[in-house]
């Protein structure tokens, strides 16, 4: 089945008056985040994730704020456990 040129600007028109110009814009923007955001996941998927890691990178996190002498309002509670 072979579609001549003026099918498809018909069927392109039909397209424009149903969605309208914007909404295949966002539509078209949409669909391209979403394949760089699968494509970023596949990429981090294959790195091979540890346990320790998380409670590692938690850790280093609490030190820093510690150091940088951010205030912590439970840090009283924390100590009493």
């Amino acid at each position: 089945m072979h579609f001549s040129i003026w099918e498809l600007a018909l069927i392109l028109v039909i397209v424009l008056v149903l969605f309208g110009g914007s909404r295949l814009r966002n539509l078209g923007s949409d669909l391209g985040s979403a394949i760089r955001g699968f494509r970023d996941a596949m990429k981090e998927g294959g790195k091979p994730a540890t346990a320790e890691e998380e409670p590692k990178k938690l850790e280093q996190a609490a030190t820093q704020e510690r150091a940088a002498g951010l205030h912590d309002p439970l840090a009283k509670e924390r100590d009493k456990v």
